[in-house]
C-alpha cells in the first residue's frame, strides 16, 4: 500500500465539476460550508485517504487557511488521514453495540483478517478502525464497511461478509437476520414485521 504524501493534488475534470456544483449550493459568501463534501470528493478520487495536498486544494477552492481545511479533516472520523485497504471495516464500540456482541464481533474481523484495530491486511484488502456510534444502535451490533451497514451481527455473519468481500462478491448490507429496518424483533431476534 502506497502511503506516499503526493506533492500536489487537482480535482479529476469530473469530480471538478462536481465540486463546481456543490459549491452553487451555498449562498454567495458561504462557499466555506462546502468544505465536508469537498474533502469526501477529494478522498474518493484518492483511494480512500486524504493526503495533505488535497487538503490544501480543497482550501484553496474554497478560499480559507489551510489550518481550516486540516482543523475539519482531522476532526471527522469520516476523513482517513493516511492510506486504508479497499475495505474500510468501521467498528461500532459505544454502549449499545458492546451490550449486544460488540466485543465478539471485533475479535472475529481481528481473528479471521489476522490484523488488530488501526491495522492493514498485508495484501492492502482490509483496514479495521474503531469507532464511535455510527447511528443504528437498536440494530446493534453494527459495523460499516465502506458506505454500508452491516447489522444485527453474529460471529459467524461477520466471517460470511468478510469472507464474501475477500471473494470479490457484495454482501447484502443492512440487517443480517432479516430485520426490516429497526422494527422490533421477532421471536428468537428474527425478522421484524413492519
Amino acid at each position: 500500500m502506497n502511503n506516499a504524501q503526493p506533492k500536489s493534488f487537482f480535482f479529476a475534470p469530473e469530480n471538478a465539476v462536481e465540486a463546481k456544483k456543490i459549491i452553487v449550493k451555498y449562498p454567495e459568501g458561504k462557499q466555506a460550508s462546502a468544505m465536508l463534501p469537498l474533502l469526501d470528493l477529494a478522498q474518493r478520487q484518492h483511494g480512500g485517504w486524504l493526503p495533505r495536498a488535497a487538503i490544501v486544494h480543497v482550501a484553496e477552492i474554497l478560499d480559507v487557511p489551510a489550518i481550516k481545511a486540516f482543523e475539519v479533516a482531522s476532526f471527522y472520523t469520516m476523513f482517513n488521514l493516511e492510506p486504508v485497504g479497499k475495505y474500510l471495516i468501521q467498528l461500532c464500540r459505544t454502549t449499545p453495540c458492546w451490550l449486544k456482541g460488540g466485543e465478539d464481533i471485533a475479535r472475529t474481523c481481528e481473528t479471521r483478517l489476522g490484523i488488530k484495530a488501526g491495522g492493514t491486511t498485508p495484501d492492502g484488502l482490509f483496514t479495521i478502525k474503531e469507532v464511535e456510534c455510527l447511528g443504528a444502535c437498536v440494530n446493534a451490533p453494527v459495523m460499516q464497511i465502506n458506505d454500508d451497514y452491516y447489522e444485527d451481527l453474529t460471529p459467524d455473519s461477520v466471517m460470511k461478509i468478510l469472507d464474501d468481500l475477500a471473494a470479490g462478491r457484495q454482501p447484502k448490507a443492512g440487517s443480517q437476520t432479516g430485520r426490516c429496518g429497526s422494527c422490533a424483533c421477532g421471536k428468537n431476534g428474527e425478522g421484524g414485521e413492519c
